[in-house]
Protein backbone atom coordinates (compact mmCIF):
# COMPACT_ATOMS: atom_id res chain seq x y z
CA UNK A 1 0.00 0.00 0.00
CA UNK A 2 0.82 3.89 -0.74
CA UNK A 3 -0.08 6.66 0.02
CA UNK A 4 0.02 9.29 -2.31
CA UNK A 5 -0.65 13.20 -2.51
CA UNK A 6 -1.63 14.77 -5.84
CA UNK A 7 -1.04 18.17 -6.42
CA UNK A 8 -0.88 20.44 -9.16
CA UNK A 9 -0.21 24.13 -10.55
CA UNK A 10 1.45 25.05 -7.88
CA UNK A 11 2.76 28.41 -9.64
CA UNK A 12 5.87 28.52 -7.35
CA UNK A 13 4.35 28.54 -4.28
CA UNK A 14 5.52 25.86 -1.31
CA UNK A 15 4.56 26.33 1.85
CA UNK A 16 5.32 24.66 5.56
CA UNK A 17 1.54 23.54 5.47
CA UNK A 18 1.80 21.96 2.03
CA UNK A 19 5.20 20.03 3.41
CA UNK A 20 3.64 19.00 6.11
CA UNK A 21 1.39 17.01 3.96
CA UNK A 22 4.42 16.20 1.59
CA UNK A 23 5.95 14.10 5.18
CA UNK A 24 3.19 12.05 5.42
CA UNK A 25 2.93 10.62 1.75
CA UNK A 26 4.92 7.91 0.58
CA UNK A 27 4.82 9.40 -3.28
CA UNK A 28 4.19 12.90 -4.31
CA UNK A 29 2.77 13.53 -7.59
CA UNK A 30 2.13 16.73 -9.08
CA UNK A 31 0.24 17.28 -12.61
CA UNK A 32 2.50 20.26 -14.00
CA UNK A 33 2.39 24.20 -13.85
CA UNK A 34 5.21 24.07 -10.98
CA UNK A 35 6.78 27.28 -11.45
CA UNK A 36 9.95 27.66 -9.88
CA UNK A 37 11.72 24.17 -9.85
CA UNK A 38 12.22 25.70 -5.94
CA UNK A 39 9.13 23.97 -5.81
CA UNK A 40 9.77 20.00 -6.77
CA UNK A 41 13.58 20.54 -5.00
CA UNK A 42 11.81 20.44 -1.70
CA UNK A 43 9.57 18.18 -2.28
CA UNK A 44 12.30 15.78 -3.56
CA UNK A 45 14.14 16.17 -0.15
CA UNK A 46 11.64 15.05 1.23
CA UNK A 47 10.20 12.06 -0.31
CA UNK A 48 9.96 10.28 -4.42
CA UNK A 49 8.10 12.59 -6.64
CA UNK A 50 6.44 11.90 -10.45
CA UNK A 51 5.78 14.54 -12.06
CA UNK A 52 5.10 16.45 -15.89
CA UNK A 53 5.58 19.99 -16.75
CA UNK A 54 2.56 22.05 -17.68
CA UNK A 55 2.07 25.14 -20.21
CA UNK A 56 3.78 28.14 -17.82
CA UNK A 57 6.58 25.59 -17.06
CA UNK A 58 10.48 27.00 -18.88
CA UNK A 59 12.82 25.01 -20.07
CA UNK A 60 14.19 23.54 -16.83
CA UNK A 61 11.13 22.16 -15.92
CA UNK A 62 10.69 20.81 -19.74
CA UNK A 63 14.11 19.17 -19.47
CA UNK A 64 13.42 17.31 -16.00
CA UNK A 65 9.90 16.17 -16.44
CA UNK A 66 8.15 14.57 -18.99
CA UNK A 67 4.85 16.07 -20.65
CA UNK A 68 3.14 12.40 -20.17
CA UNK A 69 4.22 10.46 -17.31
CA UNK A 70 2.77 6.64 -17.50
CA UNK A 71 3.56 3.99 -14.89
CA UNK A 72 2.08 1.20 -12.47
CA UNK A 73 1.84 2.02 -8.81
CA UNK A 74 0.79 -0.91 -6.68
CA UNK A 75 -1.13 -2.03 -9.21
CA UNK A 76 -2.94 0.89 -10.71
CA UNK A 77 -1.97 1.62 -13.67
CA UNK A 78 -1.72 5.83 -13.71
CA UNK A 79 -1.22 8.71 -16.65
CA UNK A 80 -0.50 12.00 -15.48
CA UNK A 81 -0.76 14.91 -18.13
CA UNK A 82 -1.41 18.68 -17.28
CA UNK A 83 -3.92 19.69 -19.91
CA UNK A 84 -5.79 16.19 -20.39
CA UNK A 85 -9.66 17.30 -19.92
CA UNK A 86 -11.82 15.07 -18.66
CA UNK A 87 -14.34 12.07 -19.43
CA UNK A 88 -16.18 12.75 -22.71
CA UNK A 89 -14.12 15.96 -22.94
CA UNK A 90 -10.52 14.62 -23.18
CA UNK A 91 -7.44 16.87 -24.72
CA UNK A 92 -7.29 16.48 -28.93
CA UNK A 93 -3.50 15.71 -28.07
CA UNK A 94 -4.61 12.45 -26.43
CA UNK A 95 -7.82 11.10 -27.19
CA UNK A 96 -7.48 8.66 -29.44
CA UNK A 97 -4.36 7.62 -27.30
CA UNK A 98 -6.97 7.37 -24.22
CA UNK A 99 -9.56 5.70 -25.79
CA UNK A 100 -7.38 3.03 -27.63
CA UNK A 101 -5.19 2.14 -24.18
CA UNK A 102 -7.37 3.94 -20.89
CA UNK A 103 -5.55 3.77 -17.71
CA UNK A 104 -6.88 3.01 -14.53
CA UNK A 105 -6.22 6.23 -12.83
CA UNK A 106 -6.21 9.39 -15.12
CA UNK A 107 -5.01 12.45 -13.67
CA UNK A 108 -4.88 16.09 -15.51
CA UNK A 109 -4.60 19.69 -13.83
CA UNK A 110 -4.49 23.04 -15.52
CA UNK A 111 -8.30 23.76 -15.04
CA UNK A 112 -7.79 24.64 -11.43
CA UNK A 113 -11.00 22.69 -10.38
CA UNK A 114 -10.87 19.82 -8.19
CA UNK A 115 -12.82 17.26 -9.87
CA UNK A 116 -12.75 13.67 -9.67
CA UNK A 117 -15.24 11.33 -12.25
CA UNK A 118 -15.33 7.94 -13.23
CA UNK A 119 -14.86 7.60 -16.99
CA UNK A 120 -18.00 4.41 -17.75
CA UNK A 121 -17.17 4.27 -21.31
CA UNK A 122 -13.09 3.97 -20.79
CA UNK A 123 -13.35 2.22 -17.14
CA UNK A 124 -11.09 4.61 -15.92
CA UNK A 125 -11.18 7.32 -12.66
CA UNK A 126 -10.28 10.80 -13.47
CA UNK A 127 -8.56 12.93 -11.01
CA UNK A 128 -7.81 16.44 -11.02
CA UNK A 129 -6.43 17.68 -7.74
CA UNK A 130 -7.53 21.94 -8.65
CA UNK A 131 -4.58 24.26 -7.91
CA UNK A 132 -2.83 24.56 -4.77
CA UNK A 133 -1.03 27.44 -5.49
CA UNK A 134 -2.30 30.84 -5.02
CA UNK A 135 -1.78 32.21 -8.40
CA UNK A 136 -4.96 31.83 -10.71
CA UNK A 137 -8.70 32.60 -10.23
CA UNK A 138 -9.79 28.93 -8.15
CA UNK A 139 -11.67 30.67 -4.65
CA UNK A 140 -9.94 27.29 -2.48
CA UNK A 141 -6.22 25.90 -2.37
CA UNK A 142 -6.69 22.22 -3.36
CA UNK A 143 -4.94 18.68 -3.23
CA UNK A 144 -5.62 14.80 -3.20
CA UNK A 145 -4.70 12.16 -0.37
CA UNK A 146 -5.69 8.72 -1.57
CA UNK A 147 -4.08 5.04 -1.20
CA UNK A 148 -2.92 2.52 -4.15
CA UNK A 149 -3.56 -0.96 -2.65
CA UNK A 150 -3.04 -4.03 -5.06
CA UNK A 151 -4.90 -2.44 -7.85
CA UNK A 152 -7.32 -0.27 -6.04
CA UNK A 153 -7.49 3.31 -5.58
CA UNK A 154 -9.17 3.49 -1.71
CA UNK A 155 -9.30 6.32 1.19
CA UNK A 156 -9.71 9.51 -1.29
CA UNK A 157 -9.55 13.05 0.72
CA UNK A 158 -9.84 16.34 -0.13
CA UNK A 159 -7.34 18.87 1.09
CA UNK A 160 -8.45 22.48 1.54
CA UNK A 161 -7.44 25.42 1.92
CA UNK A 162 -8.38 29.26 1.62
CA UNK A 163 -6.49 31.28 -1.08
Amino acid sequence: MKKILLMSDTHSYMDDTILKHVKQADEVWHAGDIGDLKVTDSIKSLKPLKAVYGNIDDEKARLEFPLDNRFVCEGVDVWITHIGGYPNRYNVRIRESIKENPPQLFISGHSHILKVMPDKKLNLLHMNPGAIGKHGFHKARTMLRFTLDNGKIENLEVIEYKK
